[in-house]
């Protein structure tokens, strides 16, 4: 199925990509579904979508916040002494708000000791409470442990309002309040919800033990007044820059009590505007409370502010809700076959990367759109697995570029000069690039003379010196004038030019090569005569012709050369064959006629027959102009 999309699917890289691939999607899959190892960071980056959102949120003006604050505690000294104060004055403060007919109200003040000393001040406030049908106490759920005592669950139905009970013998340590009496119990849990960077995201809906749903505080609420709660166990707080609506305990209890018959009748019909139909929550963010938690927003958020967004975003809808898990699954597999048609189609890393960077951006910008609108897309996951492709690819594309080009080097070194090599190293040409070509090139033929005779008067290491020496001269000014040394067939030496690399001039640069080489020669019978050698008397033929070959690289994967054949490069072998007794260069009509303009002259050498060819052909000896 793959080799339909992808044809070179036989290649061992296509296989190591394909390999690649299936294991990162797998991955993904897992990370999504299982491990979550992500998830931290994938919430930092909610976090600040988040912060991006909370100034359009606007509180619901129908949640308030009695608040003990710092001040508080110092202006209730002299009515209530230090904290903890009498229940009495939790009960003066619900009477005074009962009288507004509000629709709840919310104490996030735990009432777990009696007050042994002053009994008739719990009884006050657990008459007000029961008086009035939506006030409602917090609960903490407890780690079990030896010290805490344990009650049973049969027992608390009624007042958690559970409607479908679970194991009769179910026990679970709580933080009751025991100051107020059970016939007046309203409760729900307030456990924070920390994830594992500890800041409050999430809030739960309700706990199941032991098939008892025990609900939190604020679905407690919403529930009983009719309100729809979302689905799932815990639900994730949208956040606002700005708090709900906040009266200090102090200053109402003032009002409400020692102020109140003083009242205007005008003023009185402020005070029930403001409390009446809405939702109270009585709670502190005194620092002495120690109740605050790290949340999106800032490290400090008081908890009876976390009830209140939570009421607000329950009652109202505005809850942030997750996408199911397959479509940040959807959009990584996606992203990775991008990246996968980018690599089919050969594009640069380069453009590849910015085009990936600008798919990233595009996922971040529509998760932080749909948080308006109270969803949250995972991107984070898609986002790193999709880049640890992309990276990994690269890496890969990158070291075997790599190889390539030092194969490259390895190959091309042997034939070309190593300026020329690294010309054809940065055009991205390849072994294979340059197989099977044909081109306009000029073969070049050099041939000692009287080598056989020669080899059988001196030794072997003695030939061997003397063709190193030779050709040590002679390949310098090939690789000059930029022709690519073929090989070396016994004392012979064969070039040529126009291939690899392109030039458009081949013809004349191989000529003036030809023409050095038999200055270099003779240079360098000059050299052998001044050390005394008897071997300064040997010469050279070389022979040129210009014409189409097929070039490129020849031979087993263990012993490649790059060469030309073809009847171009026979010819030219002929003609030096031709040069003894006539001229130590000679050159065909085509590579004379090539060479146009340049600053050579030619004189005929006349007309000779060739092996292999029926007519004849006309050979040139070429000469400096100013010879």
């Amino acid at each position: 199925m793959l080799k339909k999309f992808f044809p070179f699917i036989g290649s061992a890289t296509l296989r190591w990509y394909t390999a690649l691939t299936l294991f990162l999607v797998t991955m993904m899959g897992v990370e999504l579904f299982g491990l979550h190892l992500l998830a931290t960071t994938e919430s930092r980056l909610g976090d600040v979508y988040l912060r991006r959102h909370a100034p359009a949120y606007q509180p619901d003006p129908d949640i308030v916040v009695v608040d003990i604050d710092d001040a508080s505690m110092l202006g209730m000294q002299k009515i209530a002494g230090l904290w903890v104060w009498k229940r009495e004055i939790h009960g003066f403060l619900l009477e005074a708000l009962a009288g507004f007919s509000p629709r709840a109200v919310v104490f996030d003040i735990s009432f777990q000791e009696r007050d042994l000393a002053a009994p008739k001040s719990d009884a006050f406030l657990s008459g007000q409470i029961r008086d009035f049908s939506h006030a409602y106490q917090q609960v903490l759920l407890l780690q079990e442990s030896k010290s805490n005592a344990t009650v049973a669950m049969t027992e608390l139905a009624d007042a958690f309002a559970i409607r479908q009970p679970g194991k009769t013998n179910t026990r679970l340590s709580m933080q009751l309040p025991l100051a107020i009496e059970p016939s007046a119990w309203r409760l729900g849990l307030v456990n924070s919800l920390n994830d594992a960077d500890g800041v409050v995201r999430r809030y739960g809906l309700y706990s199941d033990i032991d098939g008892w749903r025990l609900p939190s505080l604020p679905a407690r609420v919403v529930a009983d007044l009719g309100g729809k709660l979302p689905p799932g166990a815990d639900f994730q707080i949208f956040w606002p820059a700005q708090g709900h609506k906040r009266f200090a305990y102090a200053d109402l209890f003032k009002t409400l009590t020692e102020q109140r018959p003083n009242l205007s009748a005008e003023d009185e019909a402020k005070l029930g505007k403001l409390f009446h139909n809405k939702i109270i929550i009585i709670g502190s963010s005194a620092a002495g409370l120690f109740d605050h938690h790290l949340t999106p927003l800032e490290p400090g958020y008081p908890g009876v502010d976390i009830l209140a967004v939570a009421l607000d975003n329950l009652k109202n809808g505005r809850s942030i809700r997750r996408v199911a898990l397959v479509w940040p699954m959807l959009a990584g597999v996606t992203m990775i076959s991008f990246l996968v048609l980018a690599f089919r189609r050969r594009w640069h890393p380069g453009m590849t990367g910015s085009a990936l960077l600008v798919l990233t951006m595009g996922a971040v910008y529509l998760a932080d759109q749909m948080v308006e609108h109270h969803w949250m897309l995972p991107v984070v996951t898609p986002v790193i697995f999709s880049w640890t492709w992309f990276l990994l690819a690269a890496l890969a594309g990158y070291l075997r570029e790599r190889r390539t080009r030092d194969r490259t080097v390895s190959l091309f070194g042997r034939f070309l000069n190593p300026e020329v090599v690294r010309k054809i190293v940065e055009h991205g040409e390849t072994v294979e690039s340059l197989s099977g070509q044909t081109r306009q090139i000029t073969v070049l033929f050099s041939d000692i003379r009287g080598f056989t005779s020669l080899s059988e008067t001196k030794t072997p290491d003695e030939v061997v010196k003397l063709l190193n020496r030779y050709f040590e001269h002679q390949v310098e000014v090939v690789w000059r004038h930029g022709g690519t040394l073929d090989k070396f067939i016994g004392d012979c030496i064969m070039a040529f030019w126009g291939a690899p690399v392109d030039d458009p001039q081949h013809a004349s640069h191989a000529v003036a090569a030809a023409m050095e080489m038999q200055e270099n020669l003779l240079a360098f019978r000059q050299e052998l005569a001044a050390e005394g050698s008897d071997l300064s008397d040997f010469d050279v033929g070389i022979g040129v012709h210009t014409g189409a070959a097929v070039v490129g690289f020849i031979g087993a994967k263990r012993k490649l050369d790059y060469t030309a054949i073809g009847d171009t490069v026979n010819l030219a072998s002929r003609v030096e064959g031709l040069t003894k007794g006539v001229a130590r260069v000679l050159v065909t009509k085509e590579t004379m006629l090539a060479c146009g303009s340049a600053d050579l002259a030619f004189s005929l050498r006349g007309l000779f027959a060739v092996k292999g060819r029926a007519a004849e052909v006309e050979l040139y000896e070429p000469l400096r102009k100013n010879s």
